[in-house]
């Protein structure tokens, strides 16, 4: 695992017929949360020459002009526990406590690392807190098997969850605590460690957009929510639980099309207020496809979304669909004259009739139609 990661995501069009776009949602990991926030002005540790005062979680600091002293750990969170902290607009964090899984909580730990065990010199008394290189590498090392094996296996690696690892406040690390804590989290797009309630293993991992956001797709193929006005290739219509159409198990291609085509479909009439709204849009439904190993590793739900299609890519779209074609700007221009037929047609006819490519350039620079 590194610390930017990278989230594979498989979509599907209204056509049917299966295509991978590689998109990264928003999943980097946060490294050494809470030691990266703090800093060393804004520690709640005891400064150096002190004898002892409570730290963040209220555990006793140790006195450093004590050599044989052991260091007090900064938290006293174990695997299994959930930790939170709060985030000032400048960054710095505060507050830093044990919290219950069923709250909001911004980390939940799977296990608990002592780094003076080590038979190094590289985290002795005297050893400088490990940079953001080395942190990584540790997270990698020492976090992601027991990460792995604490969820029994149930972790989508394409999800919203990521492994990461908490080293203690710069203030703490000078006073001897040694203690590296791994863990899951989920990061905004900037890497911000995210309130999330209920344990990792108990809830949807799903990487989803609510319904009504829109979402850019790079040339990266990076995946990021704007706001509407802003140039986007997706309008979120809705999210898609398939456990609850599939309660016992992962379904058939076949079946899984089935659902989602229907669904989805009829989510985009609702979304616009009847087919014919939808129609004249120009636009057409679009979903994500959830692979089996994202299922057995925890997900469940997919995003139903407005795209439209220019010569197999997505178009840059303006606006949001909800305001009417006088709303939308498609490639630069309105939306094309649609012929005027019959309004009344099979729920399950899909519109467009193209599935899109990942863009390889610009998508903003794509012909208008």
């Amino acid at each position: 695992m590194k610390s930017s990661m990278s989230t594979t995501s498989a979509w599907r069009s209204a056509s049917s017929i299966r295509v991978v776009l590689v998109a990264a949602l928003a999943a980097a990991a946060f490294m050494a949360a809470y030691g990266v926030f703090s800093g060393d002005s804004s520690s709640s540790d005891t400064a150096a020459g002190e004898s002892t005062a409570p730290s963040v979680d209220g555990s006793q600091a140790a006195d450093p002009s004590a050599p044989d002293a052991a260091a007090a750990s900064f938290t006293s969170a174990s695997a299994g526990a959930c930790v939170t902290w709060d985030i000032a607009p400048d960054g710095t964090a505060t507050g830093f406590e044990q919290t219950s899984c069923d709250k909001p909580h911004r980390f939940e730990i799977s296990a608990r690392e002592d780094l003076s065990a080590y038979p190094t010199s590289e985290f002795g008394r005297n050893a400088e807190r490990p940079d953001i290189t080395r942190q990584n590498a540790l997270r990698d090392e020492l976090c992601e098997a027991p990460t792995v094996s604490y969820l029994d296996g149930k972790w989508d690696p394409h999800g919203r969850y990521d492994i990461a690892s908490i080293l203690p406040p710069a203030a703490s690390w000078e006073k001897g605590d040694r203690t590296l804590l791994c863990g899951l989290q989920t990061t905004d797009a900037a890497g911000v460690p995210q309130e999330s309630t209920g344990k990792v293993a108990e809830v949807d991992q799903a990487v989803v957009a609510k319904p009504g956001e829109c979402r850019k797709v790079d040339e990266s193929q990076v995946v990021s929510t704007v706001p509407c006005t802003e140039p986007h290739q997706m309008e979120t219509v809705s999210v898609i639980n398939l456990a609850e159409r599939f309660p016992d198990g992962y379904p058939s291609d076949e079946e899984l099309d089935k659902h989602l085509s229907e669904t989805c479909t009829q989510d985009a009439m609702d979304y616009l207020d009847g087919e014919e709204n939808l129609y004249q849009s120009t636009l057409q439904p679009f979903w994500d496809a959830l692979s089996r190993e994202s299922w057995e590793g925890g997900s469940r739900s997919v995003n139903c979304s407005l795209i439209h299609v220019n010569r197999g890519f997505f178009s840059t779209v303006t606006g949001s669909a909800k305001d009417g074609r006088d709303g939308l700007m498609i490639d630069g221009a309105p939306p094309t004259e649609q012929p005027k037929r019959n309004p009344l047609r099979d729920p399950n006819e899909q519109g467009g009739g193209e599935t899109p490519a990942a863009p390889t350039e610009d998508p903003a620079a794509a012909p208008a139609q």
